[in-house]
């Protein structure tokens, strides 16, 4: 009885932990890039050719009804700012038009969750990683040479809708 419960627990906590990691759920609704830098070298690409370090966390909370998306450094004295003139579908789906004047974020369009290379106009540079790499990268663990994603590089293809793919 006791091991069945424990089996259970693992399970669980298992389930759990890979829903956690795929930055699927998050308790506050927001959409967060996880960035990372690269120490001791320089980035050929997405791969860095000394040592990949976890970096700061870009978070995004967006407001269907306001059409708007507020963004933030985790952690930084950094202000927050604030994209007023986006087309919200949803946490992982939207794109604002951000004025020449604006002070932008690493990015002003999501696809999927994942930046796009669409944005109006340039962002700001950067590389990242899924959230659990993030995290290993956080905890020391050595091994990582490549970013996921980042500004303009090998942006992440775009999903097709259930009805595209039946389509072809």
């Amino acid at each position: 009885m006791i091991k069945g419960l424990i089996c259970i627990i693992l399970v669980l906590a298992s389930l759990g932990f890979v829903i956690w990691s795929s930055d699927q759920v998050t308790l506050q609704g927001e959409r967060t890039i996880h960035t990372v830098t690269c120490e001791g070298g320089a980035w050929d690409g997405l791969r860095c050719t000394g040592r990949l370090a976890a970096g700061e966390l870009h978070r995004f909370l967006v407001s269907k009804n306001r059409n708007e998306v507020v963004y933030w450094i985790s952690g930084s004295s950094t202000p927050s700012g604030k994209y007023t003139d986006c087309k919200v579908t949803d946490r992982d789906n939207w794109s604002c038009n951000v004025g020449v004047a604006e002070r932008r974020a690493i990015v002003t369009e999501l696809s999927y969750g994942r930046p796009t290379a669409n944005g109006s106009g340039p962002t700001l540079p950067f590389h990242a990683v899924a959230k659990w790499k993030w995290w290993a990268l956080r905890a020391g663990l050595p091994g990582f040479r490549a970013a996921d994603f980042g500004s303009g590089l090998q942006a992440p293809p775009t999903r097709r809708a259930r009805s595209d793919k039946a389509r072809q």
